[in-house]
C-alpha cells in the first residue's frame, strides 16, 4: 500500500508544529481545521487524468476560497489507491479513524469509489466524487455523505453513444474493461444505442488493470464486423486501444470508434495524426470560454509537465471550492460534526466557479451542469499546443444527467 504524504497549507503551512504551541492554542487551532483527502492514481494508468495535476487543482481551490484568511486552517493528505479497491479502502479507513480526515475527494476506478463510498457513509463523513464514472453513485449504491461531481456513465452514454447512433454506427461491438465503471458504461451506453433503433452485436471484457495488449480483442471486434467499436473503458487502456487500432489499419476499412470516456491527456498523448475526428463528451475544456481559460491560467504554472487541467482535475478544484464556501458559512465546528448535515448545506447552495460554471447539486447528489459533445480537430486545424476539440454539440444541465427518478435513489423521497 502507498503511504500518505502531508502538505499543509494556508495558515497551517506557516504555523509552528502543533506540539510546540501552547496548549490552549493548539487546542483552538484543532479544533479551527479542516482535513482533506485527496484518494486518486498517482502512479498508475490514470496518473494523468487526475494524480498531482488533481493536488494542483485542490491547493488552488483553497487559496481562491480565501478560507485561510479568515482564520480556517486547510489541511491535506494524498494517498495511491493503485486503482485497488482493498488498498483505496484501507487508506479511507485510516484517514478517517487515526487522521480526522473530514472529506475524502477525487476517487477515479468505480470499484474503489464504491468501495469509498459506504466508508464515508457509515462513518457520517463526506464522500465528493470527481473521476469515478459509475451512476451508480446516485442510483443504486446513493449515499447522502456523497455529492458526484464532473461526469457519469449515463451522461457519457447519452452524448457520445447516442450521437454515433445517429450518425449511422447502428451496430455496436463493446471492449469493456472488466470492472465496475466498464461494466456500468457498456449497461448505459447499450440502452442508449438499442433505445435509438440499433444493436450490440458482440462484446468482450478485458483484464483491468494490467492489460497492454488488446490486439485479440480488437481482431474480435473487426470480426463482429459491427459498424461501431465502444470503448468502455479510460486513460491508458483507452490510448492503447486506438493505437493499436490505428496500426491496424481498423479506421480505414470503414469502422468507427466510440471512445465513451476520453479526456484532453489522453488526445494528447495519442497526437492529433492519431485522435483527429474521434468524439468525446466533456463537462470541462480549457479553452472553452474566457472563465475557463482564466482558471487553466491560474493552476498551470503548477501543474505537472504544463499540462492543461483534465476535467477531473477541474472538478477537484471546483467541488472542494463549493465544500470550503459551505465551511466558512457553517463554521468549522458544524461542518465537521455531520458529513450529512454539511452535504445537505452544500446541496442548498448554488454552485459556480470559473472550472465548471454554474450548476447544481440534486438530492441524490449529482451535480447538474452542461455536457458538450466534442470532435478531435486536425493537425491542420490546430492553432497551437493544446487546441484539440472543436465544439459540435451542447447538452443542456437540465438533460445531460440521467433524471432523478430513474435512479431509484433509497434515500430521495
Amino acid at each position: 500500500m502507498s503511504t500518505s504524504r502531508r502538505a499543509l497549507l494556508g495558515a497551517a503551512a506557516t504555523a509552528p508544529a502543533w506540539g510546540a504551541l501552547p496548549a490552549h492554542r493548539a487546542r483552538a487551532q484543532a479544533a479551527n481545521t479542516v482535513r482533506i483527502g485527496i484518494l486518486g492514481d498517482q502512479s498508475g494508468l490514470y496518473r494523468d487524468l487526475g494524480g498531482p495535476g488533481s493536488v494542483v487543482c485542490v491547493r488552488q481551490a483553497i487559496q481562491d476560497s480565501g478560507v485561510t484568511t479568515r482564520g480556517i486552517n486547510v489541511e491535506l493528505v494524498v494517498g495511491d489507491h493503485q486503482n485497488r479497491p482493498d488498498v483505496g479502502s484501507t487508506i479511507a479507513r485510516q484517514w478517517i479513524d487515526r487522521d480526522n480526515v473530514d472529506v475524502i475527494t477525487d476517487l477515479p476506478t468505480s470499484s474503489v469509489a464504491l468501495a469509498v463510498n459506504t466508508i464515508t457513509r457509515e462513518r457520517n463523513k463526506i464522500h465528493l466524487n470527481t473521476a469515478a464514472a459509475t451512476s451508480d453513485l446516485t442510483g443504486a449504491a446513493c449515499s447522502p455523505n456523497t455529492i458526484h461531481w464532473v461526469y457519469d456513465t449515463y451522461m457519457l452514454a447519452k452524448s457520445t453513444g447516442a450521437a454515433m447512433v445517429q450518425a449511422g454506427g447502428d451496430t455496436w461491438f463493446f471492449i469493456t474493461a472488466d470492472y465496475a465503471f466498464g461494466h456500468a458504461l457498456e449497461r448505459d451506453t447499450s440502452g442508449f444505442v438499442r433505445g435509438a433503433g440499433g444493436r450490440v452485436v458482440g462484446g468482450v471484457r478485458t483484464p483491468f488493470p494490467g492489460t497492454t495488449d488488446f490486439s485479440s480483442f480488437l481482431v474480435q471486434a473487426q470480426a463482429s464486423r459491427a459498424k461501431v467499436i465502444g470503448l468502455a473503458n479510460a486513460g491508458g487502456d483507452t490510448v492503447n486501444c486506438i493505437k493499436q487500432a490505428a496500426e491496424f489499419g481498423i479506421t480505414r476499412r470503414g469502422t468507427k470508434l466510440a471512445a465513451l470516456l476520453m479526456f484532453l491527456p489522453d488526445v494528447h498523448a495519442l497526437g492529433l495524426e492519431t485522435a483527429q475526428g474521434l468524439v468525446c463528451t466533456e463537462t470541462f475544456y480549457w479553452d472553452l470560454n474566457d472563465r475557463t481559460r482564466a482558471f487553466t491560467r491560474r493552476v498551470l504554472p503548477n501543474m505537472p509537465n504544463q499540462f492543461r487541467p483534465s476535467m477531473t482535475q477541474a472538478g477537484c478544484y471546483s467541488t472542494v471550492l463549493h465544500y470550503l464556501k459551505t465551511v466558512a458559512e457553517m463554521g468549522v465546528p458544524a461542518a465537521r460534526a455531520s458529513g450529512i448535515e454539511t452535504v445537505n448545506r452544500m446541496k442548498a447552495m448554488p454552485t459556480d466557479d470559473d472550472a465548471m460554471g454554474q450548476g447544481s447539486i440534486r438530492a441524490d447528489g449529482r451535480r447538474i451542469q452542461p455536457s458538450y459533445l466534442f470532435e478531435v480537430k486536425t493537425p491542420a486545424e490546430s492553432r497551437g499546443p493544446w487546441d484539440y476539440y472543436k465544439l459540435l454539440r451542447t447538452t443542456p444541465a437540465a438533460e445531460a444527467f440521467r433524471p432523478l427518478a430513474e435512479g431509484n435513489c433509497a434515500f430521495v423521497r
